[in-house]
């Protein structure tokens, strides 16, 4: 792992092509700024000016100067075959110099130190990578790179040297995986990495997607982490595995005289997040697309409860020999929308679920896809079934602006309203299938 002081740092940008400082934006999307790297000193302890305007749910026109500062920690040199990239991630900061109300990524630091502040906890993520590799011609009748299923193999998966070469490229920054494998779907693959602390993973994942996108395009294709691309086929999910200990890394989630081996922190910390889930809804699976992945015999989670190695279950308790490595895996998530929000509002959920002391219930007996719900339009004891659902869920949520804070709460609000006003006014082929011959 490479050095973060600032002479380590500038003996090894001398090795790089390309300096970039990278973010997300509310919306999800991956932003970078290249930057002269003979600048970097000056850069790490002032930031450098964008226009903050010119990003969504940064600022206005008329108040839009903002400074992106590099986290000297997030330092890696990345090798690609042709380049050799020096990568940082940013922080925001006002024209006054403190801190933007609306970074993300403030958001998830100040959550994790209210954890450790307040509750003597600190915490282990390890979320998992889904992709779908296809062919970069768009128009294409069959843009699919592979035609396989789980764990397929052989010389027709044509994306196995892309997941070699993604994990070669993350090692050589010091990022370990632990395994890689074709997924259900057709062209879908799937990466894990160690687990590690939020804020280091979430700097990680912005470090993976970049990777992930460059390394299929060197080898002509194209990489989305888009939730659901293809009707009838599996979503690309963003399985987050959790778990907390104390200060001294005693595990507090498990519990040996307890029916299903966890502590009451774990329950109440599943409870909340039942509780929570759907006026959070917005922020795990943050477009209109996500949502049509919240299918049955998908798995994915319709119904919001928990289970013990229960996949169709939307928080599950996965098996595990060592009780020290007791956690659980929250299955409602995509890859869509700011990880920095994701893992923030993931932690204020358990949070909040630990100081109502609220009970999770009976775990998901079988499969919760064929149980027998009687359709209503509205039925709470599900996610939302599409994004205006979650939206109105969320716009009265004091739940979620306390979490996120008033400004980016409310630029975030309006982001998804101007979503849902695009995809309401905006007439479908499905609607000419339908209606045109009337």
């Amino acid at each position: 792992m490479l050095s973060s002081s600032k002479s380590d740092i500038d003996r090894y940008l001398k090795k790089a092509d390309i300096t970039k400082i990278f973010f997300k934006d509310l919306n999800g999307r991956t932003k970078s700024l290249s930057v002269n790297p003979s600048d970097m000193d000056k850069i790490l302890e002032n930031g450098v000016g964008i226009d903050g305007s010119s990003i969504a749910g940064i600022a206005t026109v008329d108040n839009s100067d903002r400074i992106l500062k590099p986290v000297a920690e997030s330092f890696k040199i990345v090798p690609f075959t042709d380049k050799k990239v020096a990568f940082f991630t940013g922080n925001l900061f006002d024209q006054n110099g403190s801190r933007s109300s609306v970074d993300p990524r403030a958001v998830l630091e100040k959550m994790i130190e209210t954890a450790a502040k307040n509750y003597g906890m600190k915490f282990t993520f390890g979320p998992e990578h889904e992709f779908f590799l296809l062919k970069r011609d768009e128009f294409s009748n069959d843009i699919h790179t592979d035609k396989l299923d789980y764990f397929g193999s052989g010389p027709s998966d044509s994306g196995e040297i892309v997941r070699h070469e993604i994990v070669n490229v993350l090692e050589k920054c010091g990022i370990k995986f632990e395994k890689t494998h074709h997924e259900v779907t057709s062209s879908q693959h799937e990466i894990n990495l160690e687990p590690g602390e939020p804020l280091s993973i979430a700097d990680r994942t912005v470090l993976f997607e970049y990777v992930t996108k460059e390394i299929a395009a060197e080898c002509g294709m194209y990489a989305t982490f888009m939730s659901k691309p293809f009707t009838g086929f599996n979503r690309n999910a963003f399985h987050i595995h959790a778990s907390f200990s104390d200060t001294e890394n005693n595990n507090l989630c498990y519990d040996a005289d307890d029916e299903y081996g966890l502590s009451d922190k774990m329950k109440n910390f599943i409870g909340g997040i039942i509780k929570y889930a759907r006026e959070s809804s917005i922020i795990f699976a943050s477009t209109l697309n996500s949502y049509k992945a919240y299918v049955m015999n998908r798995e994915a989670p319709i119904v919001r409860g928990w289970g013990l190695r229960n996949r169709s279950s939307m928080v599950r308790i996965p098996y595990t020999a060592d009780p020290a490595a007791t956690r659980f895996e929250l299955r409602c998530a995509d890859a869509t929308g700011n990880v920095y929000l994701k893992f923030a509002t993931l932690i204020a959920m358990g949070l909040r679920g630990i100081d109502e002391r609220l009970d999770p219930g009976k775990p998901d007996m079988g499969n919760t896809y064929k149980k027998n719900y009687t359709p209503k339009v509205l039925d709470r004891r599900f996610l939302p079934r599409d994004f205006y659902e979650a939206l109105m869920e969320s716009e009265k949520s004091k739940f979620l602006k306390e979490v996120l804070g008033e400004d980016l709460f409310n630029n975030y609000i309006l982001l998804k309203l101007a979503d849902w006003e695009d995809h309401r006014t905006t007439i479908t082929n499905i609607e000419h299938k339908k209606y045109l011959s009337i």
